[in-house]
């Protein structure tokens, strides 16, 4: 196979701030590993706060003048961006595939879906609009005017390195933005090529400023603790999102936060169960369940529990596992032993409560971290996986008996993100859409994410929407004029 590091230079493993590509100012790196493997395949800058303050310095000082650039310009550097991206598509995915793990296919699903909120942005761009209208009481009129927010701060997982950054480097940009992107530790990679793409595009210097680093906590706290931040953004764990909403109210910023989840999924009795199995797979497997939006907990109604169960475990069986750069690997490596781990932990609990194992289960020997795809049934109430966030390829099913008591089941959590419905029943679906208390549903349908959809969840699972024309909105504030005219 060809080296995917081939794509991504040594001067762009670097620190992206403002006009140049440019080192740690202490020196520092910190190594990026292959997680099928376990080998370095990178080093990169480390930041710290001196690097981080420099990142907000370059945005603030381009703030004024990107901001006044005519939204037609703006979307067309969108637009530049999407292009680049889809041409450069087999680049992109092989780097994600290196430095995250997923399967080759998954990746380049991912630069499509990551390269589509560019363009999608690149329309609502030119499409910001306020109002003018007299006053209900008459003798004046109202005017609104969408103004943009200034500086963002984004803070972005490992799990998708290219999407959750082009979820909020996109829309940012066609408000009028100016933005710095701390990617995850573990998959800096991806961000970089990006940033350098919209460099070669013609981005402005000091619009899209990356700064990776290991000091997560403190150089995040640092661009928080400034006032020339104007809005964050966060995609991760509900507790570190907590820890973010605490330091960001000092000075009242403007929030995203797209947080855990823990996705019922729901098989009726009277759902067509091939439909119902394609779309389990997809909600379980989709990035090897390392997703906030994956199926975290399958309750199947009792009469087709055995059928469903049967077929399920069969075709989660002949999944292949295998570095994600190999032909015919269905299920890459988990991103750090830690999470291999955890999930060992879980599946172990669930046994140690009763739990039968019907595929899976036992975690392989060898280099890299990886897990089978594994499904349980007989998993009891208070097995420690039905409260935590799996984020790998586990599969607990959990039998139901009536509509109401699956959804008391479903709704039992501190999260609400999305949950998931299958049922030939008009009138079942809809009452399950307004009952469970999620921001998102997916109906007779395993995959949800779009660019022209809005992204978020309620309870404990975010704060704002991500994509659609929600998305814009997030990175504008609105300013009313009253204008004295009798």
């Amino acid at each position: 196979m060809s080296d995917p590091m081939n794509v991504l230079a040594p001067e762009h493993r670097r620190l992206r701030i403002g006009d140049a590509w440019r080192d740690a100012a202490s020196g520092a790196t910190f190594v990026v590993e292959d997680p099928a493997t376990g080998k370095t395949i990178a080093e990169v800058a480390d930041a710290d706060v001196v690097d981080g303050l420099a990142a907000l310095d370059a945005a603030s000082k381009a703030m004024a003048e990107w901001a006044a650039t005519p939204p037609r310009k703006r979307s067309e550097l969108l637009t530049a961006t999407y292009r680049a991206l889809t041409e450069r598509s087999e680049e992109v995915a092989r780097l994600i595939t290196l430095e995250m793990g997923k399967p080759l296919a998954e990746a380049r699903g991912e630069v499509a879906y990551g390269a589509e909120f560019f363009r999608w942005f690149a329309e609502e761009a030119v499409r910001v609009e306020g109002r003018y209208n007299t006053a209900p009481a008459g003798g004046y009129r109202i005017l609104t005017v969408p103004k943009p927010v200034g500086p963002c701060v984004f803070v972005t997982p490992w799990n998708f390195p290219l999407a959750m950054g082009a979820r909020k480097i996109a829309p940012a940009l066609a408000a009028g933005c100016t933005t710095i992107t701390k990617p995850a530790a573990q998959t800096p990679l991806t961000m970089l090529f990006l940033a350098r793409i919209m460099e070669e595009v013609g981005v402005p210097p000091g619009v899209v400023n990356v700064v990776t680093t290991e000091r997560a906590g403190e150089v995040v706290s640092a661009l928080l603790a400034d006032r020339r931040t104007r809005k964050l953004s966060f995609t991760g764990s509900t507790e570190v999102g907590r820890v973010l909403l605490r330091q960001a109210a000092d000075n009242v910023l403007r929030t995203s936060m797209e947080l855990g989840g823990n996705a019922a999924l729901i098989v009726c009795a009277d759902a067509d169960l091939d439909v119902a199995l394609d779309g389990a797979m997809v909600a379980k497997m989709r990035n090897i369940g390392e997703s906030c939006i994956a199926a975290n907990r399958i309750y199947v109604e009792e009469p087709v529990r055995e059928e469903f169960t049967a077929r399920f475990a069969k075709r989660m069986g002949a999944l292949s596992v295998g570095h994600g750069l190999d032909d015919g690997v269905d299920v890459g490596a988990l991103i750090d032993e830690a999470s291999v781990t955890k999930i060992d932990e879980l599946v172990a609990d669930a046994v140690n409560r009763g739990a039968r194992v019907l595929v899976g289960g036992e975690r392989p020997d060898g280099p890299g971290h990886f897990y089978p795809p594994t499904v349980l049934v007989d998993v009891p109430e208070d097995a420690r996986m039905l409260e935590a966030e799996i984020f790998g390829p586990v599969a607990p099913i959990i039998s139901f008996t009536s509509d109401d008591e699956v959804m008391a089941k479903a709704n039992d959590t501190e999260h609400g993100l999305v949950g998931y419905v299958f049922t030939r029943d008009l009138q079942r679906a809809l009452r399950f859409t307004e009952g469970l208390e999620t921001g998102m549903v997916g109906i007779n349908r395993g995959l949800i994410s779009d660019p022209s959809a809005p992204f978020g969840g309620v309870k404990q699972s975010g704060i704002g929407k991500e994509g659609s024309h929600e998305g814009i909105l997030e990175y504008l504030d609105v300013t009313y004029a009253a204008i004295d005219l009798p």
